[in-house]
């Protein structure tokens, strides 16, 4: 039986909408394409390097069926060696550009599967920025049933290295994660603020300052624009990888601006950088202890950055800093970073 279908194509193209990937029982997938007439050899290539070839049938459709782990991978669509973006498998934006990818059902992953219950709404704003000089945008999520009178925590989530502020939506599925969870009374009603980490500065990408960007221009925007809590036990920053070392950053730098950190594939070092001024927030352990009410780390146990966590492993032990630590099965990708965010969001917001 099959579990889910997806095609982007319209269904008044009857020829097109046989295109896409249908995901059956046991983790079975198949992917149905038109490539050109031209096309010698086709395969679907997964960012842990496997491929699966296509073959083509009578009908000239380009057709592939294998099992690749649950969860989700970046899926290139590869034509005779090149990688060519289909428009009938879903697309989001990761390693640097728009990217096909497939998201296999399984076990377990009920918690961030589309929500049919109560649900929040995902709206993007633009903003000037005072610091790049550029238009900036950023998407916010509103909790099911918003009251633009009444003030909400705001939490600030950031994406990895080579994505944008998308990611949490197509990728993470961050907001049926959180609908579900404020309908089972687990996490609080909050807004969640996701903006652009890739930060442009005269046409170059500069990869540490979207903390500046967030304290000078995000969180003043966020607030012109909703009527919402203003002291650090109401805002908090979490992020995954990249966004990891941004909320550290953010975090460690500015602790009268935030109550609580989470970070997923939590590095506490920015790891471009030899400087690491924010880590002096370490010094104290005490004044830590009271200036964080929750400061999560977790990670998958076969992240290929597990080196890098190991050794802030031992600089929060040789600090005497204590902090919430997790694994889980897995590498460095969404699988892990889904369940970072749904163990993270409950612990926020909790009044003392």
């Amino acid at each position: 039986m099959v579990r889910r279908c997806v095609s982007q194509a319209l269904a008044y193209y009857p020829v097109l909408s046989e295109q896409g990937v249908c995901y059956k029982e046991n983790g079975v997938v198949e992917v149905k394409l038109h490539l050109p007439v031209t096309t010698r050899k086709a395969c679907i290539k997964l960012m842990d390097g496997l491929e699966y070839a296509l073959e083509k049938n009578e009908q000239g459709v380009w057709i592939g069926v294998f099992q690749p782990a649950m969860g989700f991978s970046y899926a290139d669509v590869m034509v005779d060696g090149e990688v060519v973006l289909s428009p009938y498998l879903p697309i989001g934006f990761g390693a640097s550009r728009p990217i096909n990818y497939i998201d296999v059902p399984g076990e377990g992953d009920a918690f961030y599967q589309p929500y049919t219950g109560k649900s929040g709404t995902v709206v993007q704003h633009y903003f000037v920025s005072s610091l790049t000089g550029e238009l900036e945008t950023c998407l916010v999520y509103q909790p099911p049933e918003f009251d633009a009178n009444f003030a909400y925590p705001v939490l600030y989530l950031q994406h990895g290295l080579g994505e944008n502020e998308t990611g949490w939506v197509h990728q993470g599925r961050a907001n049926y994660i959180l609908d579900r969870l404020i309908e089972d009374g687990k996490a609080e009603e909050m807004l969640v603020v996701m903006c652009s980490g890739m930060v442009q500065m005269g046409g170059e990408f500069d990869y540490a300052i979207f903390p500046q960007l967030l304290v000078q221009d995000v969180i003043p925007f966020v607030e012109r624009t909703y009527k919402v809590k203003t002291d650090k036990w109401h805002r908090a920053m979490a992020g995954l990888s990249m966004g990891s070392m941004h909320t550290s950053m953010a975090t460690m730098t500015h602790p009268e601006l935030f109550g609580y950190a989470g970070l997923f594939s939590g590095f506490l070092r920015y790891i471009w950088h030899d400087e690491q001024p924010h880590l002096a927030a370490l010094d104290d352990p005490g004044k830590f202890a009271a200036d964080y009410r929750v400061f999560f780390r977790a990670m998958g146990e076969e992240d290929q950055f597990f080196k890098w966590f190991a050794e802030d492993d031992a600089i929060l032990e040789e600090k005497g800093v204590s902090v919430t630590r997790r694994l889980y099965p897995g590498g460095h990708g969404w699988q892990v970073w889904r369940q970072c965010l749904r163990d993270f969001l409950p612990l926020i917001f909790k009044e003392e």
